[in-house]
């Protein structure tokens, strides 16, 4: 693991890759549970229709990091600045109808519910539509995430590719600009991860920023435009996904390489 020093030595790889027009900007993050210092200083700048992957080992403050971002925890210092505003004394709900949606590690749809019901669920409550306005995007969203076909099939009765969809799904019917995925990878077969990635390119292509928190390395490799990595609770190194997978900092992190190169 990192010493408490290595925050002094990030590094950011440019590469080829700029962000021209930030649609979020976090400046020294932090947050602390008593003694434990989670998040020691998180900088880094999220670009309009970019994808930022994050990588990390557990207990990183990856998940903790999102929980901020949406308003579930109150950091300890820091700033955040989305479209142009500080979200700091904003709630859960002021920053989900500003345009921060998230979905969660374990989908938990209501599996009592319809596939449709679920995806209005989003549109209803998280963007504060009338039910005709949630309905007609709901139509929309279903088709993106490819459950158009299961629109009246009980929530409960879904595969966990489904359920992964369905999570996105509801996130995406709150209309975000920024969309957060919380390891939407994880437990899915290589197949089923590439229709993951394709799903985020096509969320990409409907001009909504990502930041997509994953273990699953062809991910970041093939789904992202950046990767950062987060350890010791600072942004460690960030730049194109090929770079940072290369690099000493990530050696170091996951395989405890030294510096001998």
């Amino acid at each position: 693991m990192f010493s408490d020093g290595y925050s002094s030595h990030k590094r950011i790889l440019t590469g080829r890759y700029k962000v021209l027009s930030a649609i979020l900007t976090v400046k020294d993050l932090s947050i602390s549970f008593g003694s434990n210092h989670v998040l020691k200083s998180i900088n880094f700048e999220l670009g309009e229709n970019e994808v930022l992957g994050v990588i990390g080992p557990n207990g990183a403050g990856k998940t903790v990091m999102l929980n901020i971002l949406t308003g579930i925890l109150k950091p300890t210092g820091g700033t955040m600045i989305f479209d142009g505003k500080d979200i700091a004394s904003e709630g859960v709900t002021e920053r989900c109808r500003g345009g921060i949606g998230r979905t969660f590690q374990v989908p938990r749809p209501f599996e009592q519910m319809t596939v449709f019901e679920n995806i209005m669920v989003g549109g209803v409550f998280g963007a504060g539509m009338s039910e005709a306005q949630a309905k007609e995007k709901a139509l929309k969203v279903a088709k993106i995430i490819k459950l158009d076909d299961k629109l009246d099939l009980f929530a409960g009765k879904l595969g966990l590719l489904d359920r992964k969809r369905l999570e996105i799904g509801r996130a995406l019917a709150t209309e975000p600009k920024i969309l957060l995925l919380d390891e939407v990878g994880g437990g899915l077969t290589e197949s089923e991860v590439g229709l993951i990635i394709n799903l985020v390119k096509e969320i990409k292509r409907e001009g909504v920023s990502v930041i997509w928190i994953e273990h699953i390395i062809r991910t970041m490799l093939e789904g992202t435009d950046r990767v950062m990595l987060l350890a010791d609770g600072v942004d460690v190194i960030t730049g194109k996904p090929l770079d940072v997978m290369n690099s000493k900092e990530v050696k170091r992190v996951y395989m405890g390489g030294g510096d001998d190169e």
